[in-house]
């Protein structure tokens, strides 16, 4: 009688414990469940990416969601993203835009994000990114990256610009931001290639500011030493954009070091990470996850791991882990009936990759 009560009670707290842990859920990375939120997270920090370039996704390596008995969703995600060629200023979307190949050097942005889906929409609360230039399958006699503080190329920028505004009649352009310098070496000596950004001047007695308001028309240029040219589109300002996309827009800051770059990086990074007394939740590093799991015909949710082995899921509360069963004898079919093939295992996580 002793150890029946003791059975029944353990069974009460049991349930009681499972009432109120949070549950962990891992879905495939290519999901369209992972797939929407690695998009929300895209999207929002591109919006943070303030100088530089748009980044795409390029795969994402792994993903929890963590629920509550409150109703509380929490996303923790691990994506890859890529360099494009449009600039942060460029209205053009995203998924409109090239990611910058391997031959020309990639710039590859590795993110932990944290997103919270509240009334049905997911909101990103949480991040933590780190950029870096890829060195994998770089071509002798390539294009390389140059620091933008670089001199000769900054001489390229600063004729190209004047030769612009010789020529257009609409306004006269400042320098905003330099955004991609690179050399390489052809007959003759070195040839540079130089990407960046102008915004409209407020020019008095030849002396010019930049204007920094929504009203300002700005541009991106591409100039080259080896064809004596340079190219720039012209973007509408912040103000027709409010207007076509009926959305508040914020006047782009003016990069005022632009000229002198004294950090000598090759590349603009994306902002390194947002509310860090979240952090809790990402992973102590963003590094690519070694982890398998395989898909399972059947689940449960039981109660049992230490949530402390695994830092990118600490929480306040126990976690509870979802662990994979044999199938069920209805499952595997009538051992008197025809054979049923075996379900495959196939890895949930790291997702497909996009582009390389």
């Amino acid at each position: 009688m002793n150890l029946l009560c003791v059975t029944v009670v353990l069974g009460l707290l049991a349930g009681a414990w499972a009432q109120v842990m949070p549950a962990v859920d891992r879905p495939a990375c290519d999901s369209p469940e992972a797939e929407a939120a690695a998009l929300v997270a895209q999207d929002y920090l591109n919006a943070q990416h303030k100088h530089g370039y748009k980044y795409a996704l390029n795969r994402i390596e792994d993903i929890k969601i963590i629920s509550t008995p409150a109703g509380d969703v929490t996303y923790v995600m691990e994506v890859d993203l890529l360099e494009t060629d449009c600039h942060v200023l460029d209205p053009t979307p995203v998924a409109n835009c090239t990611v910058r190949p391997k031959v020309l050097t990639a710039v590859e942005g590795d993110c932990d994000v944290v997103l919270k889906n509240v009334g049905g929409a997911l909101t990103v609360t949480a991040f933590k990114c780190k950029t870096e230039e890829s060195t994998e399958d770089i071509c002798l006699g390539c294009p390389t990256l140059l620091p933008l503080n670089d001199t000769n190329a900054l001489d390229l920028v600063h004729a190209s610009l004047a030769h612009y505004n010789n020529n257009s009649i609409n306004a006269t352009y400042m320098l905003l931001e330099v955004g991609r310098l690179t050399s390489q070496i052809v007959s003759g000596g070195p040839a540079y290639k130089a990407e960046f950004v102008i915004v409209e001047g407020n020019c008095t007695n030849d002396a010019c500011e930049p204007l920094n308001d929504i009203m300002a028309t700005h541009g991106f240029c591409t100039a080259s030493s080896s064809s004596a040219t340079v190219d720039c589109k012209i973007f509408p300002n912040m103000m027709e954009l409010v207007d076509s996309n009926n959305t508040v827009a914020e006047s782009p800051m003016v990069h005022t070091d632009s000229l002198t770059f004294k950090h000598g990086l090759k590349h603009h990074k994306l902002t390194r990470f947002h509310n860090p007394e979240l952090n809790t939740l990402l992973s102590a590093e963003s590094l690519e996850s070694a982890e398998v799991v395989p898909v399972a015909p059947a689940v449960s949710v039981v109660a049992g791991a230490s949530p402390a082995s695994d830092p990118s899921t600490s929480v306040e509360a126990p976690v509870v882990v979802v662990k994979r069963q044999a199938p069920s004898p209805e499952m595997m079919g009538d051992p008197a009936g025809p054979p049923v093939a075996p379900i495959s295992l196939v890895p949930l996580c790291p997702g497909k990759i996009r582009f390389f």
